[in-house]
């Protein structure tokens, strides 16, 4: 029997090591942009959803809001999200996206496609490992 504290028998590893390679290769697509890889997160949740409290955005991207508050203070400097408390709770903040965040978006809508040619890796192998995680972080 193979001993099961080898790296090499570990799953967590090379999802671990994956993790830090699609960043890599995002980093300098999102440079162009000026956003950081969970602004971009962020972004593409706005981009959906138009404006969410700080608490739906961390439910949606799994980021606490220690995390996510100094993240958004630096997105609304760059003149991408708006900031502002809610009339109705005033605990509650809400974030949505500025003329020049809905801007952003057009011009991300290549990234897609170039990370998978900077990764070299085909759609269909993306598809299938996002659906195999998805089933993982589901259960």
């Amino acid at each position: 029997m193979k001993d099961q504290l080898q790296i090499s028998q570990q799953v967590c590893f090379p999802v671990y090591v994956f993790a830090k390679e699609i960043i890599s290769h995002y980093r300098p697509l999102l440079e162009e942009l000026k956003l950081t890889y969970p602004q971009y997160l962020v972004m593409m949740v706005l981009w959906e959803y138009e404006t969410q409290t700080v608490n739906q955005l961390g439910e949606k991207l799994k980021l606490d809001s220690g995390t996510l508050t100094p993240l958004l203070k630096r997105m609304e400097q760059k003149d991408f999200v708006s900031r502002v408390r809610s009339k109705v709770d005033e605990r509650s903040v809400n974030i949505s996206l500025t003329e020049k965040g809905k801007a952003l978006k057009n011009k991300a809508a290549c990234i897609p496609n170039q990370l998978m040619e900077s990764m070299e890796v085909s759609t269909e192998d993306l598809l299938v490992l996002k659906n195999i995680i998805t089933k993982i972080l589901n259960k």
